[in-house]
């Protein structure tokens, strides 16, 4: 079995278990607002707020990671992806903190080029990610799937 089934099996699991979850706490909610009284009545619903709240999470994220895949896939075909395996390490794996930082310098003159192409972008959001700056990662990622979508859209 190849990492990347394991990783949607793991996936898959763990999306099972938060349904029956979810479900479970939905048949709690259910059953306090059933017994009646205005405290358990507020608390029922707030416990089916939970659930409701923790699909919206996982859908929201399993899309997002979708969408990823998705950037990441075109730019393995077209040969784009950042190539990191020459960089120094640190023992943990991640790239020494010297070598992203100047890898992000580079991308980043590459994209103020040409910030409106989502390519740019996506490899923006991989070199802020090895730089460990998470937060901009994501949003310059959603931008680059933004902007992939426009232009795919536009064709």
């Amino acid at each position: 079995m190849n990492k990347a089934t394991k990783v949607v099996l793991i996936i898959g699991v763990m999306v099972l278990v938060l349904g029956f979850y979810f479900y479970l706490l939905g048949s709690r909610g259910l059953s306090l607002i059933q017994t009646g009284g205005p405290v358990n009545i507020g608390l029922g619903i707030g416990v089916i707020l939970l659930p409701i709240l923790g699909v919206w999470i996982v859908g929201a994220t399993l899309k997002a990671g979708f969408d990823h895949q998705h950037l990441a896939s075109r730019m393995r075909e077209e040969n784009l992806e950042l190539d990191v395996s020459d960089l120094p390490t640190m023992p943990s794996g991640r790239i020494a903190r010297d070598a992203a930082d100047q890898l992000f310098q580079q991308i980043k003159g590459e994209w103020e080029k040409d910030p409106d192409n989502w390519r740019n972008s996506y490899r923006l959001a991989r070199a802020y990610d090895y730089a460990g700056d998470r937060g901009r990662a994501r949003e310059t990622m959603k931008r680059a799937v933004e902007l992939e979508r426009q232009e795919s859209a536009d064709r």
